[in-house]
């Protein structure tokens, strides 16, 4: 599948035509943003790395049932994916207090909830993404009321699922974003991308972040942690491959 026109380019992707007008190509840039755009750089080695592990993690969801726009890898930053209306409601998904949870409302920042808790927000640039509610969403039109359901349905879902996926391997799913999109029958599957950037993602021992967090609050070391958490993913992984072979 070759690349047409490109479409789109957004702050960590480029989306582009196919000769198939219900596929597109993504391709992963390495650079980085924080704040809506304000910090910007460049994390050396994030597109291969975000491409590939949301690539691992689209196809381990779509086993358990969550559908998702994923088609198939194409080469290290490339993924071929179903053409989607992207709904204007980013879904942020929280097991624990960070970042601005902890900051609007004063709770400590590893606070542990009793039950995952959803967020949405205008998927908006311009308004700087503003947090809303269920009715504001209906009110300006951004989903149906069964759409949202739906999202909610496959947004704690999924976190079930990527918190067992990532304790296995030693790591505390904190919070992560999700977008979802509309498949032209109408139907709500999983868009957009699981990765560093949209996850936060933390040592279940030390507590050490391996994640987007590191550019965002200058701690430095940010490629060795992305690099330690595909590590992570793909060693432990390529082990349930080879245990699994071994049980045929």
């Amino acid at each position: 599948m070759e690349k047409g026109s490109l479409l789109y380019e957004g702050k960590a992707k480029r989306v582009y035509a196919t000769e198939d007008p219900a596929l597109l190509i993504v391709s992963y840039k390495d650079d980085a943003t924080a704040f809506n755009g304000l910090k910007r750089g460049t994390i050396e080695g994030k597109g291969v790395i975000n491409n590939r592990m949301s690539n691992a993690l689209m196809r381990y969801l779509a086993k358990e049932g969550i559908p998702t726009h994923y088609v198939k890898e194409l080469n290290d930053r490339d993924t071929l994916v179903k053409k989607v209306k992207i709904v204007p409601l980013e879904v942020i998904v929280r097991n624990m207090a960070a970042g601005s949870f902890a900051k609007n409302y004063g709770v400590e920042e590893g606070t542990a909830f009793d039950s995952p808790t959803i967020e949405f927000s205008y998927k908006n640039d311009a308004l700087g993404d503003p947090l809303l509610n269920e009715y504001h969403a209906l009110a300006l039109g951004l989903a149906a009321p069964e759409e949202i359901e739906e999202i909610k349905t496959l947004s704690f879902r999924t976190n079930e699922l990527l918190k067992a996926f990532w304790l296995a391997r030693g790591v505390t799913l904190v919070d992560f974003k999700l977008e979802f999109g509309r498949l032209p029958d109408g139907s709500i599957i999983l868009a957009d991308e699981i990765s560093p950037d949209t996850c936060r993602l933390w040592d279940s021992e030390t507590g050490k972040k391996l994640d987007k967090d590191r550019f965002r609050r200058d701690l430095g070391g940010v490629e060795e942690a992305y690099r330690e958490i595909m590590g992570r993913l793909e060693d432990r992984t390529e082990a349930d491959g080879a245990a699994a072979d071994e049980n045929r």
